[in-house]
């Protein structure tokens, strides 16, 4: 019985992927070349999440700097704390939802992206980080699920949302994972070319 329960999760894994290839990659690509307008003019992606998406907003910072599958030179990218205790409020005050939209306003400037990572779109802590981004000029590039909550809302003509079409947070997280990935190989695509990776 476990063991139908587990392939039945690859199963529903690979479902949703093959039936969002077709819908996600017009606003993946979007988001590439988003990102690589801003970082080859100097911009920078500062990225966040809540939850285990934060992880997820790490692992794509991360690959920016170190690289993909290819050598290549270094992309500036910086993911969010998302630990609120670390960015208390002055006085001993509590944090609340701002301390994202702290570090964006400290750290954005016009001309750079902002990347949200969110299950469910409805964390009051992004929503006012894609405020500060807007603020401060910045493009926003949003990965939600489902419909894309209250961040779909928020989401400017000139901002792009990926929005994987499912309710489920493991189906979300998995396909948000394949989008990274993807991000990360349009962008070494567009800067060094196609190239097969073994």
């Amino acid at each position: 019985m476990l063991e139908l329960r587990i392939q039945q999760h690859f199963i529903d894994s690979a479902d949703l992927k093959y039936q969002a290839a077709q819908t996600l990659s017009q606003p993946i690509t979007a988001a590439v070349q988003a990102i690589l307008a801003s970082v080859t003019s100097g911009g920078k992606v500062l990225a966040c999440g809540s939850g285990v998406s934060a992880q997820q907003a790490q692992t794509f910072a991360a690959l920016c700097i170190t690289g993909f599958e290819r050598e290549r030179p270094e992309l500036a990218a910086l993911a969010l704390s998302s630990d609120g205790g670390l960015l208390g409020g002055s006085a001993g005050t509590a944090p609340g939802s701002q301390y994202l939209a702290r570090q964006v306003r400290a750290l954005g400037q016009a001309g750079d992206v902002l990347l949200v990572i969110s299950v469910s779109g409805n964390e009051q802590s992004l929503l006012e980080a894609v405020e500060a981004a807007h603020e401060r000029e910045m493009m926003v590039v949003v990965l939600s699920g489902h419909t894309g909550g209250a961040l779909a809302a928020r989401v400017r003509e000139t901002d792009v949302l990926v929005c994987v079409p499912h309710e489920r947070a493991a189906r979300v997280r998995e396909a948000h994972e394949l989008v990274i990935h993807c991000l990360c190989d349009g962008l070494d695509t567009q800067l060094l070319g196609d190239q097969e990776v073994l």
